[in-house]
């Protein structure tokens, strides 16, 4: 039944608080597709960019302002790169966003940030969740899978990752990154643990579909 909606979940989150993880577990439990660093190996091959240069772009807001940006995300976004402009994260974020919506018309999915939330806002039926996590807990995340040595570190590199991701959702979308108005659903995943935030997502998905 799941799999005849036609909807994507897409989760937001502080960085540590298990996004993926917690990502993984929801696609399983609906039964759908799940999409995060898979989305540069994806958009990779449909530019014919190496995906390192995408993983270097990877959720980062252009370097400087240069005015008011529209996207059509209708374009064929190979030819796009195949001009003499310079690859840069403007021309990583249109190709990305067509993958997005690409991988969206497959089917029923679950996708880890780049504001896919707002790139498929009019496409189909968008669930957006954002997780959050208390700074120890998100700290003894970050220290487990090896991303730094010291708690210092991690509460640092927590900070600046979330202060990218913020910069890059701020500047492509009209809305902002982490405020509860912006998302359907927001929950403390320090509270619930992973299992626990996981389920929730899925019971608020199914009624939400069934609207």
């Amino acid at each position: 039944m799941m799999q005849s909606e036609k909807y994507v979940v897409v989760i937001g989150r502080q960085f540590g608080c298990g996004g993926r993880e917690i990502g993984k577990m929801v696609a399983q439990m609906l039964g759908i597709a799940y999409y995060d660093s898979e989305l540069i190996i994806e958009t990779a091959k449909q530019s014919g960019v190496a995906k390192e240069f995408f993983e270097a772009k990877d959720e980062k807001s252009p370097s400087f302002f240069r005015g008011m940006l529209s996207f059509s995300f209708g374009y064929d976004t190979g030819a796009y790169l195949m001009t003499n402009t310079p690859l840069n994260e403007d021309n990583v974020y249109v190709a990305q966003s067509e993958a997005i919506t690409q991988i969206a018309n497959r089917g029923p999915c679950v996708i880890v940030g780049r504001t896919a939330d707002y790139i498929l806002r009019n496409r189909c039926k968008v669930i957006s969740v954002f997780l959050h996590a208390s700074m120890a807990d998100r700290v003894k995340r970050i220290m487990a899978r090896g991303d730094c040595k010291t708690e210092k570190e991690a509460m640092v590199c927590a900070e600046k990752t979330n202060k990218m991701r913020a910069n890059y959702y701020n500047f492509y979308t009209d809305n902002k990154w982490g405020e509860a108005e912006t998302y359907d659903l927001c929950i403390n995943a320090s509270v619930l643990g992973d299992e626990n935030t996981a389920q929730m997502i899925v019971d608020y998905v199914k009624k939400a579909i069934q609207q």
